[in-house]
């Protein structure tokens, strides 16, 4: 199993990136980030979703089930915490190139572990992105670019920033979803009368 992200964890959240990275894919899921956090006392984040980007309340305490035991045996962190599991979401953070291919379009927050083109804040539409490079048209031109080409190992964080086009393009895969389910169970009912 090798990742593939290109935003990763450092220090305890890479352990416990390492951790479960191995359990969420023999259910067939990715990691998308681990982030700990002081939220509620001590809070374990742990991103995921299935390959096609999906990722249900079912398929999160399937995960919860059995990264849970994992985390208990190798102990990463030394307090008590509580383990939270999650889908992306809509507004989802961009780790994997094909996410980002994935994205274009769409406004994202984009921000750099190094000084790209005089700045580390980029916020603007992904228009292109290809041989390790993203291409984003800037919402505020300051300096009167109007564009920027970033290294994606330049990246150390980026996200969708949620919009009515990116919702109308959630609602519209969800519904295409939903018909294929209800078409797949159709033919597996039509298989079952034949036999």
């Amino acid at each position: 199993m090798q990742d593939d992200r290109i935003i990763q964890e450092t220090g305890i959240e890479a352990r416990v990136a390492g951790i479960v990275m191995p359990v969420l894919d023999a259910l067939g899921y990715r990691l998308v980030r681990v982030r700990l956090s002081a939220q509620d006392g001590l809070t374990l984040q742990i991103m995921a979703e299935r390959p096609d980007g999906t990722m249900s309340v079912e398929d999160c305490e399937e995960a919860s089930r059995a990264i849970s035991p994992a985390l208990d045996v190798e102990d990463p962190i030394d307090s008590a915490y509580q383990l939270e599991i999650s889908s992306p979401g809509i507004d989802r953070p961009l780790v994997r190139q094909a996410d980002f291919e994935v994205a274009v379009g769409h406004l994202a927050k984009i921000e750099t572990s190094v000084m790209v083109g005089g700045r580390k804040r980029f916020r603007g539409e992904i228009s292109g992105c290809a041989d390790g490079v993203l291409t984003i048209d800037l919402e505020k031109a300051e300096d009167g670019e109007a564009s920027a080409e970033i290294p994606l190992e330049a990246i150390g964080q980026a996200k969708l920033v949620l919009t009515d086009a990116l919702i109308r393009e959630a609602l519209k895969k969800e519904k295409e979803e939903r018909r294929q389910r209800k078409k797949a169970r159709r033919r597996g009912g039509e298989a079952e009368g034949e036999e």
